[in-house]
């Protein structure tokens, strides 16, 4: 590969390999917009059903407009029996982002839409999976710990819904409202590698189900979405406030990776991170239990002042979804449930004026071989 365009770029950073109207993310100035709305804007006043909405359609809904889709996400929310049997038969003890990865799957082939790959099937193929995701991820906590799964409510939002499914119980305004601010804030963003690998899939034209398969896949690894699972674990090994200075200074020493912490695209602070540190502290204060959102900004400033990185979403998230009570294994799945609107958001985009996606890899391996008979190979 001669020319400069084509040199190659370890982990394609800094590579534009789509064009896409639904999210841009701009590092240098820690920017991240949906359909054009500030992400800031979107997480005080929109809820995560109109942020849905925006990034299927490209603009934010009218009353009617959302109503409607709220009817269609409630109708679609609760699980077939079979599904539901299909959990009971998975090892108590399976990963949670492998029981999401074979639950979908399974979903996908008894979609009443099947192999239909037109416009409106997918459209109504993505509001099954938005609003069935978070469903998933209850129905199998309840029913790993012995409990009966709990029906989604049709008067509750999406959040709402998942707390409720959850615990049993309908969640108190400030909760419901955290949640719902974390799924705006997970929505999207632009061509991580969960949606890439969800965009690569799609564009062979195979169905909505395999694409969404693809990139849940992707999310399970620890370097994209299972980070916040990791922060919690390092700061449940720390313990205290005071402990914290001299575990990461260990950390840095012996060249650990400490989870949340920089990003791949930002250079400044992760504009997701400054909602989720509001939202920690404020669960901290309800529930007595402030320790870990203390814990939380230490490490952040002493971080910061070591190897000058920022915060990014996943640190944040991890004491939020902590105090609500979330098992630390769910954490990535949470991610999924969030990032299914943006999943289904791109993958449609990439129908709608869809090229197969086929990069080149620049061979950098011998030339010139001859083959040699086994019986003479040293």
């Amino acid at each position: 590969m001669s020319s400069e365009a084509n040199v190659a770029k370890a982990g394609l950073e800094g590579i534009v390999a789509a064009q896409s109207s639904i999210s841009d993310v701009n590092g240098e100035e820690g920017k991240l917009i949906y359909g054009g709305y500030d992400i800031h804007d979107l997480a005080q006043h929109a809820t995560f059903e109109e942020v849905i909405y925006l990034l299927w359609n490209g603009k934010l809904p009218t009353s009617a407009e959302l109503a409607a889709l709220k009817s269609q996400l409630n109708a679609e929310a609760g699980l077939p029996a079979e599904t539901i049997d299909l959990i009971r038969t998975l090892p108590k003890t399976a990963n949670a982002m492998d029981m999401l990865r074979t639950v979908v799957s399974a979903l996908g082939i008894a979609d009443p839409d099947g192999a239909d790959n037109s416009i409106e099937a997918n459209e109504r193929k993505a509001v099954r999976l938005t609003a069935k995701f978070p469903i998933i991820v209850t129905t199998f906590q309840r029913v790993r710990n012995g409990q009966q799964p709990v029906h989604p409510r049709s008067d509750l939002s999406i959040a709402g819904n998942f707390l409720y499914t959850l615990t049993g119980e309908a969640a108190d305004e400030i909760a419901t409202r955290t949640m719902d601010v974390a799924f705006i804030l997970h929505a999207d963003h632009e061509l991580n590698a969960s949606t890439f690998a969800a965009r690569v899939t799609a564009a062979t034209l195979s169905d909505m189900y395999s694409a969404v398969v693809s990139a849940i896949g992707t999310l399970k690894g620890p370097l994209h979405g299972g980070a916040n699972e990791g922060v919690i674990k390092n700061l449940l090994e720390i313990g205290s406030v005071d402990a914290v200075e001299a575990w990461v200074k260990d950390a840095f020493a012996k060249k650990k990776k400490i989870m949340g912490f920089g990003h791949r695209v930002y250079r400044t602070v992760d504009p997701r991170a400054t909602h989720l540190v509001e939202m920690s502290r404020k669960l901290g204060e309800r529930t007595g239990e402030t320790k870990w959102y203390e814990m939380s900004r230490k490490m952040e400033e002493v971080v910061g002042r070591e190897k000058h990185l920022n915060a990014n979403v996943d640190f944040y998230s991890a004491s939020t979804y902590y105090a609500l009570g979330i098992p630390t294994d769910l954490f990535t799945p949470i991610f999924a449930c969030s990032r299914i609107s943006g999943w289904t958001a791109h993958v449609l985009e990439q129908y709608r004026n869809n090229r197969l996606i086929r990069p080149r890899a620049e061979y950098i391996g011998p030339r010139g071989l001859k083959y040699v008979p086994i019986e003479e190979r040293g």
